[in-house]
């Protein structure tokens, strides 16, 4: 056990709740393989109190006035700030990610509090002129009602906050499933509402077999609204269960990220920080860049410099300052990242940089460049969700925007070129949610944060993000 490392909990109606008569998974430090903790894996009674509680909490938050719901909010983000150290501590230790790194997701996910604290005062109907005489006709937005919220644990404080800010905001009460291995950062949140006043019962937070929370929670008719980030395939199985009960739900699933860089852009910035891009978070970012398809004419310059920046980079435990890479989350994606080289390799790709693991106690993986890779080879259609880059050139902007959309994935993309007629070409081209052009942080609070195609519908973050837990009422008086 560390003793920077909280103890861990089921949060149910304002109560938190221990392992006690419950089955419990290990939490382990990905960078040591050292077992921080272990989580309290709810039952099936433990699930249905949650939800009465989330029933019963949801007719006083939703008439709660919105000044009052954002000034929880506000406090929430307040306190989060005030434990931003301890906070980025927890992450670092049960994801892995740099402390650097750790220390931005807390800081932006009080963000994301503090902006919907705002939205919630701008949850505007419209009145619309009648037809006929004695007649008043409103459109009302009001919460969706109860929600269930399903995050990953690559982001254990951002996705989290993304879901809680706006669905409180809106005056939705929510039951969060965390992911189960990193699950002390989502609890740190959950203690700073409970902190700030959040009433009982709007906030649960549960753990468990995700296949068995996930059917239990979307069956029941308590539930009006759900949200999950992760894979394709689990989002595949999550939407099919609530279309049973025709409920909406927001996904964001994986992507594949394409970026184009052309002959006239600035060649050494798009390598340098794309290598930076791709590797940051281990590479397990749903919006990464991973595919770097290179004009010609550039194509070994950017290959030049983006390996010179791949194996300059700091590998090591996230609680190292000098770290700058750090290990996988778990052995499963270690393993996964030995078979997708091995299956490049065996198709014919060459291997430039990294392309093995890192002896020692973590699930650490050399930041990988594959060049001359197959279209067989299983990287080039699936998601790697690690250090793996593949760099491949292309002629025409055709080309490079027929391979950029190759994929069912539309999450994020980029591109490189200072002409603006290729600029708005290329943009209008790409199909993903999230572009950017000349830059790779494309993530802001006040924007929408989604994907198109098989990576997901409906946005988080800005003025759209409360528009999923809002629901429209139209009433006409006479």
């Amino acid at each position: 056990m560390n003793g920077n490392y909280d103890p861990l909990y089921l949060f149910i109606n304002g109560e938190w709740i221990g392992a006690s008569e419950r089955g419990t998974a290990s939490v382990v430090d990905p960078a040591t393989r050292k077992e921080l903790g272990r989580v309290p894996l709810a039952t099936a009674a433990d699930l249905d109190r949650a939800l009465q509680a989330t029933q019963q909490a949801f007719n006083v938050w939703r008439a709660a006035f919105p000044i009052e719901r954002a000034r929880i909010l506000k406090r929430a983000a307040d306190l989060m700030r005030e434990r931003a150290e301890h906070i980025a501590t927890l992450m670092t230790l049960e994801e892995g990610k740099p402390l650097a790194e750790s220390r931005d997701e807390v800081s932006r996910a009080a963000e994301y509090f503090e902006w919907f604290a705002e939205e919630a005062r701008r949850i505007e109907g419209r009145v619309v002129p009648a037809n006929r005489p004695g007649v008043q006709q409103l459109v009302k937005r009001q919460p969706i009602g109860p929600v269930a919220a399903f995050t990953p644990w690559n982001f254990p404080a951002i996705t989290p906050a993304r879901k809680l800010a706006a669905a409180l905001a809106a005056g939705c009460s929510v039951i969060i499933k965390p992911g189960e291995e990193s699950p002390a950062t989502a609890l740190a949140l959950a203690r700073a509402l409970d902190d700030a006043g959040l009433p009982k019962g709007v906030l649960q937070v549960v753990f468990g077999v995700p296949d068995e929370v996930s059917r239990h929670l979307i069956a029941s008719p308590i539930i009006r609204k759900v949200t999950f980030t992760g894979s394709v395939p689990i989002g595949r199985l999550l939407s099919a269960r609530a279309a049973e009960g025709v409920k909406p739900i927001t996904l964001e699933l994986g992507g594949h990220g394409p970026v184009l860089v052309f002959n006239d852009a600035d060649v050494q910035r798009a390598a340098v920080e794309g290598a930076a891009n791709r590797y940051r978070g281990t590479g397990q970012v749903c919006i990464s860049s991973t595919r770097f398809l290179v004009q010609r004419g550039v194509y070994d310059a950017f290959l030049e410099h983006f390996v010179k920046a791949a194996k300059a980079l700091k590998v090591g435990n996230g609680l190292d300052p000098a770290t700058q890479v750090g290990p996988l989350a778990n052995p499963r994606q270690l393993e996964k990242m030995q078979a997708l080289v091995a299956d490049a390799v065996d198709c014919g790709a060459t291997v430039l940089a990294g392309g093995k693991p890192i002896e020692g106690e973590g699930y650490f993986f050399e930041p990988t460049v594959l060049a001359n890779v197959p279209m067989q080879a299983r990287i080039m259609h699936e998601e790697p969700f690690g250090p793996i880059a593949v760099v491949m050139p292309f002629d025409e902007l055709a080309d490079g925007l027929q391979e950029a959309n190759r994929l069912p994935y539309g999450l994020s993309a980029y591109a490189f070129t200072t002409n603006a007629r290729t600029a708005i070409d290329v943009a209008d081209g790409l199909e993903a949610g999230m572009i950017g052009i000349n830059q790779y942080r494309i993530v802001a609070t006040e924007l929408p944060f989604g994907g198109m195609k098989e990576s997901g519908h409906g946005s988080e973050g800005g003025v759209e993000g409360i528009e999923y837990y809002l629901t429209h009422k139209f009433i006409s008086q006479a």
